[in-house]
């Protein structure tokens, strides 16, 4: 018996790293899963779906069930796609892992108009779309007055959470990923769907040139970059018993899993009427009082 038997999942970007280790887990535990990847390059170019062959293979191999699904789901048509195909295929959907993303790094004064468009298309219509059309279908399933319970998984990022020099078109994404999770979670909670997001910290493709020898894994101990231990907390948040976790953002790395909050005031001044720039320049130090006024620092290592 697994935590998720007769549980339909779509995980998107599942062909290779993290969301191939989801896809896994989620088989391994009784999930049905539509592999959802094009086979890009991390910039996003080219095609092939033997990755999320292999995967499928996997899967099957082990006596779970799961197909391959190339379709772009950063196009309103790809996205209704794979959804309509784990409905039509296994009769129904209770779990959508967004996970597919593609990297152009670039500092904002190198920075192509196709790089930022391409990044922001994959990632935050990516994570959109395919969620626009499970929110649909369980949405209509609710409303005909049969029993719903639904799980969206976002990928955000600590990039999207920090910043990070180098990557405005991915952080701005990973941002809006963030923002859109706390959204969807109001809309859909009355359907009986939950929405949480991750920022995972992992050895993948799109982060071998980012943290390079630090990644690699050293030893015959415990590998905390490996893709696997993300998984682990796939698998908990989109059982049943995870119901009750909405709207949340995790960071995790390794076997160290944080629950963030989100924006918080870090300094204050108040009056009963407006502030003129010469009485702020005045009441600055009331402002950051204890604080840096500089950008903010951040860091889980």
């Amino acid at each position: 018996m697994g935590l998720l038997d007769g549980k339909v999942a779509i995980i998107t970007g599942a062909g290779r790293g993290i969301g191939r280790e989801e896809a896994l887990l989620l088989a391994g535990e009784g999930a049905t899963i539509v592999v959802n990847d094009v086979g890009a390059a991390v910039t996003g170019e080219g095609g092939d779906v033997s990755p999320a062959q292999e995967v499928v293979d996997t899967i099957t191999a082990a006596g779970g069930t799961a197909s391959v699904n190339g379709d772009d789901i950063s196009t309103w048509a790809g996205a209704k796609s794979v959804v309509d195909q784990a409905v039509e295929s296994y009769g129904g959907l209770d779990i959508l892992v967004n996970n597919a993303g593609i990297l152009r790094d670039k500092m904002s004064f190198n920075m192509d108009e196709s790089d930022w468009d391409d990044v922001i298309r994959v990632h935050l219509k990516g994570h959109f779309a395919p969620t626009h059309f499970a929110a649909v279908y369980w949405r209509n399933k609710s409303k005909s007055g049969e029993p719903t319970s639904g799980r969206i998984i976002n990928t955000s990022s600590e990039a999207g959470l920090y910043g990070n020099a180098g990557q405005a078109n991915y952080s701005a994404a990973k941002a809006g990923i963030a923002s859109m999770t706390w959204v969807l979670a109001r809309e859909l909670e009355r359907y009986g769907v939950t929405v949480n997001a991750i920022a995972p910290r992992a050895r993948t493709r799109m982060t071998e040139n980012l943290f390079g020898e630090m990644a690699s894994k050293k030893g015959d101990g415990f590998d905390e970059w490996d893709p696997k231990n993300i998984a682990q907390l796939i698998g908990f948040l989109v059982t049943d018993e995870a119901a009750d976790v909405n709207g949340q953002i995790f960071v995790i790395f390794g076997g160290n899993i944080y629950a963030m909050g989100g924006f918080h005031p870090i300094g204050e001044v108040h009056r009963d009427h407006a502030w003129s720039p010469q009485e702020l320049i005045e009441a600055k130090a009331d402002l950051f009082k204890g604080i840096d006024s500089g950008i903010p620092k951040f860091s889980f290592f």
